[in-house]
């Protein structure tokens, strides 16, 4: 092109590449960040969420840079969800966070996959576009997850840092939730 910009590549089917064998390991700590949950490794479970948001980030600017692949594509956003759901579950079964909080962050989650199946086998595909409000929902679910693990880690205690942070997550999860609900009814 005569302006020197260029057009980023389109996906492509390779396998391996280094940032599908990135988000292979975030998906890959999942077991491992549960199984310090269980054990009360509360410090090192941080670590680890912290490593997998970076390592989300490192995988994310080097699909952008070298192009992304239709794999990476997929794998990315369910080792996401895999991470942040399984650690809604099991912060919640070792009472680090509330049960009803957790069963309200799956079932959105569901809803949403269910929702998205449902039209797929309808013949009406819906865009597959993050809306704002899930954005910052995901922003506090990932915020909440980490001063969660950080507290219980280092023994502090800010319930009120806690329950505001809970509260965001509960409201901008319904809020999204019934986002994604509307936006599916208005198809035609």
């Amino acid at each position: 092109m005569p302006d020197g910009s260029r057009t980023p590549p389109g996906p492509s089917s390779a396998i391996l590449t280094l940032p599908n064998l990135i988000t292979v390991a975030r998906l890959c700590a999942v077991p491992a960040a549960i199984y310090l949950v269980l054990h009360g490794l509360f410090s090192e479970a941080f670590w680890l969420f912290l490593g997998a948001g970076v390592s989300d980030a490192i995988d994310g600017w080097l699909a952008r840079r070298r192009g992304p692949t239709y794999l990476g594509a997929v794998l990315d956003p369910v080792a996401d969800k895999a991470l942040l759901v399984a650690m809604y579950v099991v912060l919640s079964v070792v009472h680090v966070l509330p049960d009803w909080l957790a069963i309200l962050v799956v079932f959105r989650d569901v809803l949403i996959v269910g929702g998205v199946l449902v039209l797929n086998m309808l013949g009406q595909p819906p865009p597959i576009r993050p809306l704002l409000i899930s954005k910052l929902n995901t922003v506090m679910q990932i915020a909440l997850v980490a001063v969660a693990l950080l507290l219980a880690g280092s023994g502090h205690h800010a319930d009120i840092v806690l329950g505001i942070l809970i509260w965001a997550v509960a409201a901008t999860t319904l809020i999204s939730g019934g986002a994604y609900v509307a936006r599916a009814g208005r198809r035609p």
